[in-house]
């Protein structure tokens, strides 16, 4: 006997139900001949006859009532399930794997996922910080978050967090009493610039930006690491200028212990995005958090 296909089971059991094939093909959408080759293709595989055929009416042999009756508690099953998955688009369960960018998941996902799990009861999250640019779906991931130069083109974006951000440059006052207060970029030849080596071994350069002017200025002082608290810390201690994300500095240029410079050529650019893989079959839980994120750009 022949491996019988699940679907022929399923139509067999719709023309008993129905009483006939073509009141099935109407329920089914399909023709009331096609859907008797794929029952007389189920009665092939396996070698027995389930209908009895006549002019005025369709019923189950003997041995069609058997079958049926130990299939339908699982086809029963099988509905259901699929009934599970549409409401899992109500009442998602299950996890989410993030993998996204230190300041993404330092100063945007705190207050964003509070929000959403709150909403979602039944949703977990794992969040992984990495700023080098893996391959996150490869790596068992269901989605991450990048910057727009860093999405593969298959990959489905959608916008998360501020829509525009920029980084700052900035130092303590008594460095720039010491040393003087730079207010073009190539004055900073003269000064220790704080630099920042990424998990990849590259490091950050100072890129400012201004009426079509770019400089790309490389880092040079005493501390050079990937903490982003470290680096900090040494320039409110007065070990130099630091640039990076706004969202690292805000408290520091608030209660002065940093002290802004070079504004007009700070660099801009666009938000991040979270993105997935648009040719899989997204879990519900992922389902839920896009279209809570898409929401709450709409707020």
């Amino acid at each position: 006997m022949r491996q019988p296909n699940l679907s022929d089971v399923a139509l067999f059991a719709s023309v008993v139900e129905a009483g006939g094939f073509r009141a099935a093909a109407q329920k089914r959408g399909m023709s009331a001949s096609s859907l008797s080759d794929c029952v007389r293709r189920l009665e092939s595989d396996i070698g027995v006859r389930l209908l009895n055929r006549t002019t005025r009416c369709v019923t189950a042999t003997a041995a069609g009532e058997r079958l049926l009756e130990r299939l339908r508690p699982a086809l029963l099953e099988i509905q259901s399930a699929f009934n599970d998955l549409d409401d899992d688009a109500h009442r998602p369960v299950g996890t989410i794997k993030l993998n996204v960018p230190v300041p993404v998941a330092r100063y945007m996902l705190p207050d964003l996922l509070t929000r959403f799990l709150k909403l979602y009861p039944g949703v977990n999250v794992e969040v992984m910080m990495e700023n080098t640019f893996i391959d996150v779906i490869a790596a068992g991931y269901d989605a991450g978050v990048r910057y727009e130069e860093s999405l593969a083109k298959d990959m489905i974006a959608v916008p998360i967090g501020p829509r525009r951000q920029r980084f700052v440059a900035a130092a303590a006052p008594a460095y720039l009493a010491a040393r003087g207060t730079p207010f073009h970029p190539a004055e900073l030849e003269d000064h220790e610039l704080l630099g920042h080596r990424f998990e990849s071994g590259k490091v950050g350069i100072f890129e400012f930006e201004k009426d079509g002017l770019t400089f790309r200025i490389p880092p040079r002082s005493q501390l050079l690491t990937s903490c982003h608290d470290l680096k900090i810390r040494g320039a409110v201690a007065g070990l130099g200028i630091v640039y990076t994300f706004e969202e690292f500095l805000r408290e520091e240029l608030a209660d002065g212990r940093l002290v802004p410079i070079l504004e007009d050529w700070w660099q801009h650019f666009d938000g991040p995005f979270l993105y997935y893989h648009g040719r899989r079959h997204i879990p519900s839980p992922l389902r839920a958090f896009v279209d809570f994120i898409r929401a709450e750009a709409q707020t």
